[in-house]
């Protein structure tokens, strides 16, 4: 399908960009433990990203179809802009470019099971149909307050310990350890998500784990998310699980941790859509810092 600039734009914008750390930063994790045993494979592991972004695109694009279709996106909604929602892609076009997007999700899929065998196939699967199950189908995992559960999971450990496995062909209790501080920070994103959306989504009926907690224990939440994935290298590093001054890396980023803590403390409405980018962004940092510890 030919499109012009404005329509690229718009499909820019129906993946959320800014959420895109989300599939980004298990994988380079899972990579560097993967470096840091020998075991890198430059395609396999570009091939991992690949099918990492293509599966939380096709999440997100679903989610903005069935969260319209299910009149859970209105105009009281106070995040960006909703495609669907604000009339710039018909129906029509987003149910095909959700088909696009995880046929390419096979493709690469297809490749990495090639690599990998039946572990990666059944990661994959659970992937895909957990992201379409998310927002849509008779038991909308968001809508009931599984959300949280399914983005610690699929982009914690599954992503992480799926990078891991398909360029090593097995799996390490340290693997398993090192995938929690990335679910927890990816988690973190979530939950300013449905902060910001308590009221719109207790109106509509979408029931998140936020929405059933309320705003003080929500706000509580993510503080144990954030400080849990600090203390996590810490306390690995203090048992000797893992060696070496240079895996507490991530403590560098803990300003920005800081920062984001106060932030959400004070902020509400549509000022937490900056908050939730600074947290996406915390969590490809501390990623970032983690992964160059464990190589170094």
């Amino acid at each position: 399908m030919k499109m012009n600039t404005s329509q690229l734009n718009l499909w820019i914008l129906a993946i959320r960009p800014r959420t895109l750390p989300a599939s980004v930063a298990p994988v380079i994790v899972g990579t560097a433990m993967a470096i840091s045993d020998k075991s890198f494979k430059p395609t396999v592991a570009l091939a991992a990203l690949a099918g990492a972004l293509l599966l939380q695109i096709g999440a997100n694009l679903a989610n903005d179809y069935f969260d319209y279709i299910k009149g859970i996106d209105t105009a009281d909604r106070l995040g960006p802009v909703r495609v669907m929602q604000g009339g710039l892609i018909s129906a029509k076009h987003l149910r095909t470019g959700i088909i696009i997007v995880f046929i390419f999700t096979v493709m690469v899929g297809s490749y990495l099971i090639l690599v990998g065998g039946w572990p990666i196939l059944f990661i994959g699967l659970a992937s895909i149909f957990s992201g379409l199950a998310y927002s849509g189908g008779p038991y909308p995992l968001a809508s009931h307050g599984l959300g949280d559960v399914f983005v610690f999971t699929f982009f914690g450990f599954a992503a992480v310990c799926g990078t891991y496995y398909v360029q090593t062909l097995h799996l390490t209790m340290l693997t398993v350890l090192m995938s929690i501080p990335i679910g927890l920070l990816v988690t973190s994103i979530l939950v300013v998500n449905n902060l910001r959306d308590i009221i719109t989504d207790r109106k509509a009926g979408k029931y998140t784990l936020e929405v059933m907690i309320g705003k003080r224990w929500t706000k509580i939440e993510y503080v144990t998310l954030l400080v849990s994935a600090y203390i996590i290298p810490v306390m690995l590093c203090l048992l000797k699980v893992l060696s070496g001054w240079v895996v507490l890396l991530p403590i560098v980023s803990l300003p920005m941790a800081i920062y984001l803590i106060y932030d959400v403390q004070h902020s509400t409405g549509a000022a937490l859509n900056q908050t939730l980018a600074r947290t996406a962004k915390l969590s490809l940092v501390f990623s970032l810092l983690l992964s160059i510890g464990l190589i170094i």
